[in-house]
């Protein structure tokens, strides 16, 4: 074959492939959520996504309905820190790499909401304690007096008895709450879910959003992975985007959404990339791998969907135009 028509065939060669790529992959749009408050969270997104809105507006609703939600691990209703303060994490990042954070902010209901704004009206990404909230009153945003869920205030009672500062999993009450429970506290206390979404739309661009109450009963001005992007969260969109619920620090060691996103680059599928961010934790240590747990959730830009956990028991939230469904992410232990 001479060097021409070898030229010309390799050209319909990829042109074939690709074309069959884009025709076996998950339609859009589509928006993804951890943990099984997921699915109402998906479908407060949804509204926006289905009518050609924007992926930044749906990810912002889907935040502002769970904070509205009276819930143990996010907004005013979550778990408080070890003084009995609930101080809120939250960040938002869209196509376009713009992006804003709150962390440790405390009485005000929409965290996710005064995310967007630093990201939209100032040239910093993340503002912390009084700072974030002298910024979200001066903006519009009004004080509320934290109401505990029942689960919150019901363990953070519980703590107080032994002011046990270890978070660690409690396996048996994992056991005994089946494949889908989240992650317990050695005291018994709910912990480790953080909401995370991320949404591609019909256009193609990818945005993410992350909101937590945080760890349960932490040192006052604890931030965990969060709100801080390339941790928590990031979007890169050209390659896909990931979010991260679980023992925060660890994902900070690692930058792991960031990670997880580099290896989407390399062209992992979304699985794998988790798969990789997460063993690159336990690697580091794995005798306190086992005790703790971490999963990772990523999207790629064909809107391939994807999970990955140190543990048992993470799930996910997907929502497309056919059907709104959990999925059970695979883990390392």
């Amino acid at each position: 074959m001479d060097r021409k028509k070898f030229l010309k065939l390799g050209t319909f060669a990829f042109a074939g492939i690709q074309g069959h790529s884009l025709l076996t992959t998950a339609e859009m749009p589509l928006v993804v959520a951890t943990w099984e408050s997921g699915l109402k969270v998906n479908s407060a997104a949804w509204k926006w996504l289905e009518t050609g809105g924007r992926a930044l507006d749906a990810v912002e609703a889907g935040a502002r309905f769970i904070e509205d939600t009276i819930d143990c691990c996010v907004g005013l209703g979550g778990f408080p820190d070890r003084d009995g303060i609930v101080t809120l994490d939250a960040c938002i990042m869209d196509e376009n790499a713009n992006c804003g954070a709150v962390a440790g902010l405390e009485q005000i209901k929409h965290p996710i909401s005064v995310a967007r704004k630093i990201m939209e009206t100032t040239p910093h990404v993340l503002l912390v304690g009084q700072g974030a909230q002298q910024f979200a009153l001066e903006n519009g945003f009004s004080k509320e007096k934290p109401e505990l869920s029942g689960d919150a205030a019901s363990a953070y009672k519980k703590w107080l008895k032994k002011s046990k500062y270890e978070p660690v999993i409690n396996i048996e009450n994992k056991k005994q709450n089946g494949p889908f429970a989240p992650h317990f506290f050695e005291d018994g206390s709910l912990n480790h879910d953080t909401m995370g979404l991320l949404a591609i739309d019909l256009k193609g661009n990818l945005s993410g959003a992350v909101t937590t109450s945080g760890m349960a009963f932490k040192l006052h001005g604890r931030a965990g992975d969060s709100p801080i992007i390339g941790a928590g969260l990031f979007v890169d969109n050209e390659y896909g985007a990931a979010t991260s619920s679980g023992m925060g620090e660890e994902v900070i060691r690692i930058c792991g959404t960031h990670l997880v996103v580099e290896f989407l680059r390399q062209g992992l599928s979304p699985e794998m990339a988790c798969k990789k961010a997460v063993e690159r934790i336990v690697k580091r240590d794995p005798k306190k791998a086992k005790e703790l747990q971490v999963g990772f959730l990523a999207i790629n830009k064909q809107g391939v969907h994807g999970a990955f956990a140190i543990q048992p028991g993470f799930v996910y939230a997907v929502h497309n135009s056919k059907e709104n469904k959990l999925f059970r992410a695979p883990s390392y232990f």
